[in-house]
């Protein structure tokens, strides 16, 4: 967990994906994660956190459904959503936070 403490506590914001290899949801994800990440370059990190092998993280940050997405910065949540999100949404709503 503390690791998890690592990855948030950043000035750039961080977009987790909190996902799993068996959801098709998830796999949808995958590309768009990706443009997203190199839409931002270096003002944000993306990080994507497989449900399965992490347990403990996703129980305690009750996620539910999938995929999850968060927005840390400094270690604070700064949004948080389950479900497919598009890009230039994700892209934007990390924008806010650069």
């Amino acid at each position: 967990m503390s690791k998890f403490g690592e990855l948030i506590e950043t000035k750039v914001p961080v977009l987790l994906d909190f996902f799993a290899e068996w959801d098709e949801a998830c796999k949808e994800m995958h590309p768009v994660l990706r443009d997203v990440a190199a839409a931002l370059g270096d003002k944000a990190r993306v990080i994507k956190i497989d449900v399965d092998k992490n347990k403990e993280l996703a129980e305690a940050l009750r996620v539910k459904g999938l995929p999850t997405l968060m927005i840390y910065k400094n270690g604070e949540m700064k949004w948080r959503q389950s479900g497919e999100q598009d890009a230039n949404t994700l892209i934007g709503l990390v924008n806010e936070y650069v």
